[in-house]
């Protein structure tokens, strides 16, 4: 179960939504792809035209770490970006281990975006003797039974579990055991972790039954 957590920021700690924290993060992608296009100065208005909320929402979001731009002028948008990545810690390179080397894992480790927001996927496991040993994407995949040794050693606070099912438990129990406080869950299951852990989870079925449910809304 996901829980609501302390952000900490230059003026201090904050208690931020899950949901406050996603949007941050499209702010901070759209901002970047407007920096990249030569936009220095935006309003709320206008960045809003890139985002599915209202300038309201967005200005509310932003006033939850204090004050950002200027009356009349905008948003820098260079600032704002680092002010975003600093809110968000993503302002200093985070290390990744990913369990799981099948077609997901594989398709994980060739993704460019980790790169672009410091996120660096440096440790592969799995328990597949074939897997074991290969390079992929420049990452050696090591025997998951080492796990939480290696984790630990290596002081990585985030996970991502790409294993199937009937192993994801077991494997969030181990990297939990490591010291890793963030999970990203692929896995279609809820895993049972204790409440000063993070999990996110990604179940692609739901998300298309969900989509499914409302495209047949519109439909009828």
């Amino acid at each position: 179960m996901k829980k609501r957590t302390n952000f900490k920021t230059k003026s201090g700690k904050h208690h931020s939504s899950p949901e406050t924290i996603k949007r941050l993060s499209l702010y901070l992608r759209n901002l970047k792809r407007l920096l990249e296009a030569g936009v220095e100065i935006i309003s709320s208005d206008k960045i809003t035209q890139f985002l599915n909320v209202t300038p309201v929402q967005f200005r509310k979001d932003l006033s939850c770490f204090g004050e950002f731009g200027k009356r009349g002028v905008g948003y820098e948008v260079r600032k704002l970006i680092a002010e975003l990545e600093m809110i968000l810690g993503v302002d200093n390179a985070w290390a990744i281990a990913l369990v799981g080397a099948g077609s997901l894992g594989r398709a994980l480790l060739r993704f460019e975006g980790f790169s672009r927001f410091n996120l660096q996927i440096t440790h592969v496991f799995d328990s597949n003797p074939k897997v074991i040993g290969k390079i992929i994407s420049g990452v050696e995949v090591k025997d998951s039974r080492n796990l939480s040794e290696i984790v630990e050693k290596q002081k990585i606070k985030i996970a991502i579990i790409a294993t199937p099912p009937e192993a994801a438990q077991y494997t969030a129990e181990q990297v939990i055991k490591g010291g890793v406080k963030g999970i990203l869950n692929f896995a279609p299951l809820v895993l049972r972790v204790s409440s000063d852990v993070y999990v996110s989870n990604v179940d692609m079925a739901c998300e298309m039954e969900s989509l499914i449910f409302f495209v047949k809304q519109i439909g009828s």
